[in-house]
């Protein structure tokens, strides 16, 4: 991948937005974490922040105004639909909502590629969560316009790992030096998946908790190995959770089973409490992915290193840089 150096804006804070149609990912897909340099994160990270604070000082602005973005999920979402519904019409766009694909004609047959040629005549960039891997490269292989993959299966959340990303920044004011523990579901979570490898970038230690049956995908091990990323795996938290720096909760994902007796075997394996986290730095964060399912205990919601409400807050502005970038508006 290419470098890309974001342009200064520091010099004139108030240069205001406007085309940017020579930067990086104007009316390109944001399919997987893997597009993501150092560089490539540093300016969507710029561009959240001016987001962060133009929403703090007005709320809403027309920066989109005339786009349409077509919400097309497949799987249920409450939090990255609304998400992007919120982002795109703060930034003065309008949303074309398909949240309840079985009442459209994806239930008459209809294959996605179909869905996305259709969509794309009445809108100006598709996000789309499918429950099988490789659907938004499908998607982005038949689309004319950009394709931002907001879950795939199993497979990556690219979004959701770069507002991860974000709010370790924002909360801890950097990631060289940070442990990271992930704890719960880390093979059939997406969102593990693609926060690893954006960790990947960084000089990070990074800890893998989870019962037997739900370890890290060895392939995602392998692949952090080859970039020389410590790595430790365990069935317990508590020998990491004193060391830890980022605690990454995730819920055991009853959808993904089909062995519910293997689903009830590992659910509730893990429940962070005020009294756990007695053991944990006072300067630490706890995040998760939401929604939880009991692995957080809500006792623990007062606690200031909570940041998981803070981190959805955070997701909003870095899916409103996205919309920007992908639409030449960043």
């Amino acid at each position: 991948m290419a470098t890309y150096v974001p342009p200064v804006r520091e010099n004139n804070p108030h240069l205001p937005f406007g085309d940017q149609r020579g930067a990086p990912f104007y009316g390109k897909d944001i399919l997987s974490v893997k597009q993501f340099g150092r560089p490539e994160l540093e300016y969507a990270f710029a561009v959240a922040r001016e987001m962060q604070e133009m929403v703090t000082r007005v709320g809403s602005f027309d920066l989109l105004k005339g786009k349409i973005l077509a919400n097309l999920f497949y799987e249920p979402s409450t939090r990255t639909s609304s998400s992007f519904t919120s982002a795109m019409e703060r930034l003065g766009g309008s949303v074309i909502p398909i949240n309840e694909v079985h009442y459209s004609s994806v239930s008459k047959g209809e294959s996605l590629p179909d869905t996305i040629r259709t969509l794309e005549c009445y809108a100006d960039v598709v996000v789309l969560r499918h429950p099988e891997i490789g659907s938004a490269a499908l998607a982005a292989k038949y689309a004319r316009k950009p394709i931002i993959n907001a879950g795939d299966g199993v497979g990556e959340h690219p979004t959701q790992a770069l507002l991860d990303l974000y709010t370790i920044q924002e909360e801890l004011k950097a990631v060289n030096g940070l442990t990271i523990t992930m704890l719960g579901d880390l093979k059939y979570g997406r969102t593990v998946h693609s926060l690893a490898r954006l960790l990947s970038l960084f000089n990070v230690k990074i800890n893998y908790v989870s019962p037997e049956i739900l370890r890290m995908p060895a392939e995602i091990i392998e692949e952090l190995d080859e970039k020389g990323i410590p790595q430790a795996e365990f069935t317990s938290l508590e020998p990491v959770l004193a060391d830890t720096d980022v605690l990454y909760v995730t819920r055991v994902q009853k959808e993904r089973f089909e062995n519910l007796d293997e689903y009830e075997s590992v659910r509730g394996a893990y429940v962070i409490t005020p009294e756990m986290m007695q053991a944990a730095k006072d300067w630490m964060i706890v995040m998760h992915p939401l929604p939880r399912v009991g692995e957080i205990s809500m006792e623990f919601d007062d606690d200031p290193r909570a940041a998981y409400f803070r981190q959805m807050e955070y997701g909003l502005y870095v899916r409103m840089a996205l919309l920007a970038m992908v639409l030449g508006k960043a």
